[in-house]
């Protein structure tokens, strides 16, 4: 198979052809765009081995770009990367809209980049020239289903290691018969002899609500409480002081650079940062594993103009002096390079841009930092730990977000306003002064415990991507919905007298900020 191809097709719009066949890997392209094994050859160095399904086309800059994420970690390493689809290649859209509709939107797919999932492996083996046995084993996908997708990863890997093409063959036919990750539903996923439960979360669910439920069956499922979310204890317990700081600058979108001794570290922090402000979408670039051979290295390491909205997980010391001018740099764990003799965690920030303060005298119970502090004398397990962590920084996203979501839902027009035979009238324009005259009574002082300068931090909040990404969706949403009343309006007044009309969710207006609790 050449794997170069400058396109790239889907291989099929739907799981089923008109005459009602399935179209062949349908299934399993609803989960993954391919599965790739990567491997060294002391003549050609890292080399594709293998790619399934073997219609799929990768393009060259995909290709380099598997190829180069290829550690230098001995033993057993998982670890994500995230890389920038080529020109041209196309997606089977109406699959994926159909996902998006209904999906949260840190979960929706992505149209513009892929994930990669790896499981790498080094071991000496007397049998190989070299004297080492190295391999990858990597997912792509377009869904960020970090736990769900390293799981799988767990089980295949290992396997796939002994047994080699056959196995892997095996494990894609079985992935080709799951069902399609439809928001809302509880699945079953069987794949060597193991059935995997997942809940696929839904826009609709509440957040920081409970994990799924088992569903009974017989042989017992292996459940997965998530299918996204990370150990956030593990990620944040060597910067837990700084976590407020941290939640900040995600908010903003600020450029920042996580410096780790590990391809799993750097991941795992990158994925973790980016989820703290959820559920709004972090709408920034980020990367969680970047390496030199990445093809936006140049892009993001020019001096020439002020750094990208982008955070980069690195792990080579080269990035040390190249990053130095960044305004923000978190370095965990010990990358040393000749001269250099970095803190354990070292956070490079200007004093300037933290916005909020803490003031335990206002608090009844005591902060964050300490109950998770307390926690480890105690050795609470990683699991409470992870959740508190979680709640805190939910807590503190929806603080921020509830007043702008309830000023968005007064640009609604009044439902009256609509009429059947003329055009629906629009969403008035977002005033930030208008804005920031209702925070005085309506801001986030009523529901935070948290003082500082909330207007500043909104000031900033409006200039980044962050902002814009929330305020376009919304605006579709809203776009839509008048459009959806208009509809109703016309239908009522063409209906025979009589009939009970239908009324509109939603009351006088056609947008309820508390019933919409899914911000994006």
């Amino acid at each position: 198979m050449n794997p170069f191809d400058g396109s790239g097709s889907p291989r099929c719009e739907d799981a089923e052809r008109r005459d009602g066949s399935r179209c062949p890997w349908a299934r399993f392209s609803c989960w993954l765009e391919c599965v790739c094994v990567v491997t060294f050859d002391l003549e050609l160095g890292q080399a594709i081995e293998l790619v399934y399904p073997q219609d799929v086309k990768l393009t060259e800059k995909e290709v380099m770009c598997f190829l180069l994420h290829f550690p230098g970690c001995l033993g057993d390493t998982q670890f994500s990367f995230r890389l920038r689809q080529s020109v041209g290649r196309r997606a089977a859209r109406t699959r994926e809209d159909v996902y998006n509709r209904d999906a949260p939107v840190t979960l929706q797919t992505e149209a513009s980049h892929f994930f990669g999932f790896v499981y790498f492996r080094q071991v000496k083996d007397v049998s190989v020239k070299r004297g080492y046995f190295q391999k990858s084993l990597v997912l792509v996908s377009r869904l960020p289903y970090t736990h769900l997708f390293h799981s799988l990863l767990q089980l295949v890997a290992p396997e796939f290691f002994e047994k080699l093409e056959p196995c892997l063959e095996t494990v894609c036919h079985e992935i080709d018969q799951w069902p399609s990750p439809v928001p809302g539903m509880t699945l079953n996923l069987p794949v060597m002899g193991v059935v995997l439960q997942v809940r696929i979360p839904s826009k609709s669910d509440k957040p920081g609500g409970s994990p799924v439920r088992a569903v009974e069956l017989l042989p017992a499922p292996t459940l997965l409480p998530t299918i996204h979310e990370l150990d956030l204890f593990k990620c944040f317990q060597p910067v837990l002081v700084h976590l407020q700081m941290l939640w900040e600058l995600m908010l903003l979108g600020e450029p920042l650079v996580v410096m780790a001794p590990s391809p799993t570290v750097s991941s795992e922090t990158v994925l973790a940062l980016i989820s703290a402000i959820s559920p709004l979408k972090f709408c920034c670039d980020f990367r969680p594993y970047f390496t030199i051979h990445d093809s936006e290295f140049r892009e993001y390491t020019t001096r020439t103009q002020a750094p990208p909205n982008v955070v980069l997980g690195v792990t080579n010391p080269f990035f040390i002096k190249t990053f130095q001018s960044w305004p923000h740099v978190l370095r965990i764990g010990e990358i040393k390079m000749a001269g250099d003799l970095p803190k354990q965690v070292k956070v490079k920030k200007p004093s300037k841009l933290k916005t909020l303060d803490t003031k335990p005298e206002k608090h009844a119970d005591m902060n964050t930092p300490e109950r998770l502090t307390l926690g480890i004398q105690r050795k609470r397990p990683s699991e409470v730990q992870s959740a508190i962590i979680r709640r805190h920084l939910l807590e503190l996203t929806q603080s921020f977000i509830i007043p702008l979501e309830r000023y968005m839902a007064s640009l609604m027009p009044l439902q009256r306003s609509v009429t059947a035979w003329k055009t629906p009238p629009q969403v008035r324009p977002f005033s930030q002064d208008e804005f920031m005259s209702t925070l005085e009574h309506t801001g986030p002082q009523l529901t935070s415990m948290l003082k500082g300068d909330w207007m500043g931090l909104y000031r900033k909040f409006f200039r980044s991507p962050n902002f814009d990404g929330w305020f376009r969706q919304r605006h579709k949403e809203m776009t839509q919905k008048l459009e959806s009343i208009h509809l109703e309006v016309i239908c009522d007044s063409v209906r025979p007298a009589g009939l009970d009309q239908r009324e509109v969710r939603g009351g006088d207006r056609g947008f309820d900020p508390e019933a919409q609790r899914e911000t994006g």
